[in-house]
């Protein structure tokens, strides 16, 4: 449990970060994501968590609202995903997924935390932030992404591959695979 707590922190470090560097006038630039700003970036990774807590019977805690405080609003979703993970029976807590059997645990590691470093990159672009993501991030990216199947394709989830040039570096054609053009 220790490395999936680790690899979130890591990944929540870098997001609330780059929600922390947001000039407070590049709010509402367009993101990557059609139909988000940057705002809305954040309001999709708080509330994304609500979709896991009721697969395991819980529910997502109150926060500040995003529109108010964007930073406050994560960092409550943040510390409870913390607390969950540090606690065995909230975490290995099982539930059937659209990847058939999991853990909450297990849906944090290879959903919520990739989730993080995806959305952190479109919130950046948005906003004119580091773009930059970690090489092992990457790797782990392709890992993940491999399991979705289909359903990586699904309404809401990300849009088409992009097309970009075989010399491309890993951190674009992987960003062009999720939809993005870098």
């Amino acid at each position: 449990m220790t490395q999936i707590l680790d690899r979130y922190r890591r990944n929540a470090d870098a997001f609330a970060d780059t929600i922390r560097a947001v000039p407070p006038d590049r709010w509402d630039s367009p993101s990557p994501c059609p139909d988000w700003d940057a705002r809305g970036v954040v309001a999709h990774v708080v509330s994304t968590l609500s979709m896991f807590e009721e697969l395991v019977g819980r529910e997502q805690r109150p926060g500040p609202s995003v529109d108010d405080d964007p930073l406050g609003a994560f960092e409550a979703v943040r510390t409870q995903v913390e607390e969950e993970l540090a606690d065995p029976a909230l975490a290995d807590v099982e539930f059937d997924g659209f990847f058939g059997r999991s853990s909450f645990a297990k849906a944090v590691d290879t959903f919520l935390s990739g989730d993080l470093v995806t959305h952190r990159w479109d919130l950046a672009k948005a906003t004119g932030g580091d773009l930059t993501i970690p090489q092992d991030e990457i790797e782990r990216a392709w890992q993940d992404v491999e399991g979705f199947g289909d359903a990586l394709r699904s309404p809401g989830a990300f849009g088409p591959e992009v097309e970009v040039p075989d010399d491309a570096d890993e951190q674009t054609k992987l960003l062009a695979f999720l939809g993005r053009e870098a």
